[in-house]
């Protein structure tokens, strides 16, 4: 806070003593505590020779570093130079003068050139952010780099990027070019997924088996985990103890600590597959080829903790990190509820529940961890059951995880799926890669705030940061990566680094639109979710109103209507483009073309969504019992919004009941002219959605006495999203009314075996 008040009564003195302090924020990103480039004063320019210079040989490291860092990103290699007596024009000057220890760093710059200052815990962000300025002001090979001032310090000191290598392996090559996208943007953490179900990705010397069997696995899945197709072509891959350590060190010089994941004591079936008697059952195993949770989990044996902690010690010694995270998610309890040795390791531990034995595993790997000098960190299920003593939380099921540690002295990493799973959807999945599906936008993510409500400011200290988390269950390739990494990894940068209140939203997607130009120069590939529009809905009378979404900041918003259903020649509703100002009214079925018209003239990426007007449109719905609160979409106009859904799921188009049947029933307000009622459905079995037993349709002139026109019986054997068309003879009718009778529980062999059965609908058209 001290340096917060610092900049502004600085940057107060600059402007009361500048009267032509013209002012212009450089698209620094994240966003520095203070930054000014002042337009009135001349640049001073840069060129690819212009030297390094440091006052004394000691801190020729921090040069070199800067030199590799252009390198990088500019493919400039300027010359090292020791005594800045030695140059007489202009120079980018090094001082590695700073005493604070947080991550503080200035940047100044006049006609004799750029000086930095920094500190041990700092240099890598002020080469970042130097750098940045470069490019942006880059020209060529010229840079007129303007006269400016950066004063700069972090707001959390856990600032995470993760990479799951699991599911799917990337090379070296491509694990450094990862290091030095998050390296620029001021991240310091890369969590690195090492061993899961589908492949144990690091040697270990003392035990060849998890690389040379658990390393490979026998086919991968194909499309979507809810198709189930698999091929047969081996995969797999691992990094040697060399490699490590070149990736640490690599990534040490840019300012990151390397922190692996050794999964521990579930999703471990790549490493059962090599050893199988560290299981319960001792039975035959094979390297994971579903995406998923797998039952057969570490037994709690004195052997395996014998195996796990010789491991760990090979771990350890590789990455200096002061954290180990050893996972703890997702462990099905199964095995060790038929298993005698795990049955007698809680009585004689006195376990009351599994739960409690899971606890008594994380415990004890804790005080193995710690007698080595280091930490253990893991997913919030390590809560389960008892928190180890001095394990630190990852708060990924929400934010309860990350509060209930901090309410116990413990430090945690906020994580949470809602806005730090870059796995998801970063715009409707329309011409979006296959992805695990949620959605989560550039903006979700810049919205996020690491330290919860409601959490005491006395624990806000416990809150280390946050994390965004790449799992890669449909990440193929690094092009992949990078495609669903940037620029969400932009948005938590900032969140991470800037102050709440130097944060703006509109700002920082105007920044983002240089850095694009970058990633384009650098052959890094991006999504530009962020100039995607969308079509919103609402009640209207007499059919549906439209409200464009996007990002105004940027450009105008516009729209076309185009009829789906031409009449006499004519095959447009609208045939020109119209600049979106307000709300407009949707009156027969239409194609609605939206898009972001940027300031340059650009048309950005056209999105089109289908709008049935119908006899129900906006029409409200009595619906017995209420839709569970987890899928409530936008209440009852859900039904009658005119919008089928999309594949895969965005949930809030969707209305879902667990185990229950249902009654909907819709009043048309007088009578009307019927003949067929449809109704949109879901069938997902990996996911605990079943189609209805049965769609039963009533008709009432009163809404007294129903009369029956028509059914769907039960066994609908069908996938993916279904919509039911139930005709009949024309009537006459206000009310009508679907009773919809639930499968009932999920039957054994299935996904949920025993469990309700879901139902979900999307829409109801009356015609």
């Amino acid at each position: 806070m001290m340096l917060r008040g610092f900049c502004f009564f600085l940057l107060y003195t600059i402007l009361a003593n500048c009267t032509k302090a013209a002012f212009d924020r450089p698209a620094i990103i994240p966003e520095p505590t203070l930054a000014i480039a002042y337009s009135s004063q001349p640049s001073v320019r840069i060129i690819p020779l212009t030297p390094i210079v440091v006052k004394n040989r000691k801190f020729l490291t921090y040069a070199y570093r800067l030199q590799s860092f252009l390198s990088v990103w500019l493919n400039w290699k300027p010359d090292v130079v020791v005594e800045k007596k030695k140059i007489k024009g202009v120079m980018i000057l090094l001082e590695p003068s700073l005493k604070d220890s947080t991550g503080n760093y200035q940047i100044s710059s006049d006609q004799k050139g750029v000086v930095l200052k920094f500190n041990r815990s700092s240099f890598s962000y002020a080469f970042a952010s130097f750098t940045q300025l470069l490019m942006q002001y880059r020209s060529g090979n010229l840079v007129d780099f303007p006269t400016a001032l950066v004063v700069d310090q972090p707001r959390f000191s856990w600032r995470g990027m993760h990479l799951d290598v699991s599911r799917h392996f990337f090379p070296v090559s491509f694990i450094k070019r990862y290091i030095d996208i998050l390296s620029l943007y001021k991240m310091n953490v890369f969590h690195w997924h090492l061993t899961d179900d589908q492949g144990w990705r690091i040697e270990i010397k003392k035990y060849p088996r998890l690389t040379s069997i658990g390393g490979w696995r026998n086919g991968s899945m194909l499309g979507h985990y809810n198709e189930q197709r698999f091929d047969t072509v081996q995969y797999g891959g691992f990094y040697s103890q060399d490699e490590i350590r070149e990736v640490v060190a690599y990534a040490e010089q840019r300012g990151i600590t390397v922190v692996p994941e050794i999964e521990m004591p579930g999703h471990a079936m790549a490493a059962l597959a090599a050893y199988p008697e560290y299981s319960c059952n001792r039975g035959k195993f094979e390297v994971g080829k579903t995406w998923g949770v797998y039952d057969d989990v570490f037994c709690t044996r004195d052997s395996v903790f014998g195996f796990l902690e010789e491991v760990l010690s090979e771990v350890i010694t590789l990455f200096p990190s002061r954290y180990i995270h050893i996972g703890g998610d997702e462990v099905p309890k199964t095995r060790w509820k038929a298993c005698s040795h795990c049955q007698q390791r809680m009585k004689d531990e006195k376990l009351k529940d599994e739960h409690e034995l899971q606890s008594y595993f994380i415990r004890r790997i804790e005080r193995f961890v710690n007698a080595k000098g280091r930490q253990i960190i893991g997913w919030d299920e390590i809560l389960e059951g008892g928190l180890a003593p001095n394990a630190a939380v990852m708060s990924w099921r929400g934010e309860e995880g990350g509060i209930a540690a901090a309410n116990e002295n413990h430090y945690a990493v906020m994580t949470p799926g809602s806005h730090c799973y870059f796995d998801h959807y970063q715009s409707f999945p329309a011409g979006e890669p296959i992805a695990i599906g949620g959605l989560t936008t550039v903006q979700k993510v810049y919205s996020y705030e690491p330290i919860p409500s409601q959490l005491k400011e006395s624990k806000h200290k416990f809150i280390l940061g946050a994390q965004g988390n790449v799992w890669t269950e449909y990440i193929n390739t690094p092009a992949d990566v990078e495609y669903m990494v940037l620029p969400r990894m932009l948005a938590l940068s900032e969140v991470l680094w800037s102050s709440r209140e130097n944060r703006n939203l509109a700002a920082f997607l105007v920044k983002i639109q240089v850095h694009f130009s970058w990633f384009k120069n650098s052959g890094i590939n991006f999504s530009e979710s962020v100039y995607k529009t969308t079509l919103r809905v609402h009640p209207a009378p007499n059919g549906i109103l439209g409200e464009v979404l996007g990002e105004t900041s940027l450009g105008k918003l516009s729209y076309s209507m185009i009829s789906m259903y031409p009449v006499s020649g004519m095959n447009t509703v609208s045939d020109t483009s119209i600049y979106y100002t307000k709300p407009f009214s949707i009156t027969k079925d239409s194609r609605i073309q939206t898009w972001l018209a940027l300031f340059s003239g650009e048309k950005k990426l056209i999105s089109e969504q289908k709008v049935f007007v119908h006899k129900a449109s906006s029409i409200n719905v009595t619906m017995q019992p209420q839709p569970s609160k987890h899928y409530k979409g936008f209440g009852s106009f859900t039904l009658v919004d005119g919008i089928f859904a999309q594949l895969p799921r965005i949930n809030d188009q969707w209305l879902a009941w667990s185990g229950e049947d249902v009654v909907l029933t819709i009043d048309l307000g007088g009578e009307e002219t019927i003949e067929e009622v449809t109704l949109g459905t879901l069938e997902d079995h990996t996911n605990w959605i079943w189609l209805p037993e049965k769609i039963e349709l009533e008709v009432s002139d009163r809404g007294e006495q129903f009369k029956k026109l028509g059914e769907y019986p039960g066994k609908m054997e069908l996938k993916g999203k279904r919509e039911f068309h139930i005709r009949f003879p024309v009537v006459n009718t206000r009310y009508i009314r679907l009773n919809i009778k639930n499968p009932g529980k999920i039957p054994g062999g299935f996904p949920g075996e025993g469990k309700d059965c879901w139902m979900f609908f999307d829409e109801i058209m009356v015609r």
